[in-house]
């Protein structure tokens, strides 16, 4: 078995005395300002479900999920049921143990990631930290995020990335579909309107291997910063042609969900970069693991969610402070799209600029 060091990471506390005595979950929602558009989906507001778990000193500590049914499979009524069915086990234990028996079961990957978070958040509070600095981070300098251009008509999608980038968002992550010149025409639009920005360009498994090779091919002199998952996450063979033939840096997301599965994408040499998400890997435990991978094999990471609550974008922020040698994308925008900006949050986003604010 490994020991607690190569388990948690450098900085993880090796005892735990509180106990686990109660697990409660709710529902919550948060209305966006528009519609978020992918390839995969059209959503209206963030649904999530907050998980809290309290401990017999009193300590309470927070996680949430979101229901993403079309990328990890699991709507809200999966989330809560996946919860409900494991919560007892975790009864009396500390969260250290109960973080064990937690990536033993066999439950879907964004209610782990829930519960997950949940449990690193009594831990640090356990040790007396804040979860920057548990997490390891000593330099605090404002981070940068991308911003998200919705897939929508062309004008709509040139007009939303002028007015993101007069905003102060100089990352735009621009969402296309399956139609390869309607993605040209955005993609060279906004590069020829804003030359300083810096365009992600995020496909969500929507093209063939040969939509993506045209797309390269025709994108030559448009400055691009890397494609975000071109083809089925399945289809590593195309994943990997595509790599080999591009210029611009590949990106895989949904091909990449645990370390697992980081390892054969990086050790197939099918995609240059990977995108790190709680919800794919099962939390911020299993996302320090391949975080860990990465720098050891010295590979660039993008450190994303999904559309996510306040407490989860928390865990994740906290968490780039501390890999901000790995991490050279970061795609935590959720706050950014919701209508009303929450008071859980430990940031403040001043453009694309993510500032820790001292409670």
């Amino acid at each position: 078995m490994a020991s607690d060091d190569e388990m948690w990471g450098k900085g993880w506390i090796l005892d735990c005395k509180m106990k686990i005595t109660k697990i409660e979950t709710e529902i919550k929602y948060i209305e966006l300002k528009t519609p978020f558009k992918t390839a995969l989906r059209t959503a209206t507001h963030v649904e999530f479900v907050r998980v809290y778990v309290e401990c017999d000193n009193g300590f309470v500590g927070v996680g949430e999920a979101p229901a993403t049914k079309a990328i990890t499979g699991e709507g809200i009524e999966d989330i809560l049921n996946s919860i409900g069915s494991v919560k007892k086990l975790f009864l009396g234990l500390s969260p250290k143990e109960a973080l064990v028996k937690l990536h033993a079961a066999q439950i879907g990957s964004s209610a782990k990631a829930a519960l997950d978070i949940v449990f690193v958040h009594l831990l640090s509070q356990e040790a007396k930290k804040p979860l920057y600095d548990y997490f390891g981070a000593t330099d605090l300098t404002p981070l940068q995020t991308d911003v998200t251009i919705s897939l929508n008509d062309a004008n709509v999608m040139l007009n939303d990335a002028k007015k993101a980038y007069d905003e102060g968002m100089e990352i735009l992550k621009v969402k296309v579909g399956g139609d390869i010149e309607h993605a040209l025409k955005v993609v060279k639009e906004i590069a020829d309107a804003l030359p300083s920005a810096k365009i992600l360009v995020d496909a969500n498994q929507a093209w063939s291997l040969e939509d993506s090779l045209f797309f390269i091919q025709n994108v030559k002199g448009t400055q691009i910063e890397l494609i975000e998952q071109p083809v089925i996450a399945s289809d590593l063979d195309g994943l990997k042609k595509i790599t080999e033939a591009s210029h611009i840096p590949i990106l895989a997301d949904e091909a990449a969900f645990t370390l697992e599965d980081v390892k054969k994408v990086l050790k197939s040499k099918s995609a240059d970069m990977i995108n790190i998400k709680f919800m794919k890997c099962g939390g911020v435990s299993k996302a320090i693991e391949i975080l860990e991978y990465a720098r050891e094999k010295k590979v660039p990471c993008m450190l994303g969610s999904m559309l996510e609550g306040p407490y989860s974008i928390n865990m994740a922020l906290h968490l780039a402070f501390a890999y901000r040698d790995v991490i050279k994308y970061i795609d935590l925008d959720s706050p950014l799209l919701y209508k009303e900006m929450p008071l859980e949050l430990d940031f403040e986003f001043r453009g694309c600029k993510i500032v820790l604010v001292s409670k």
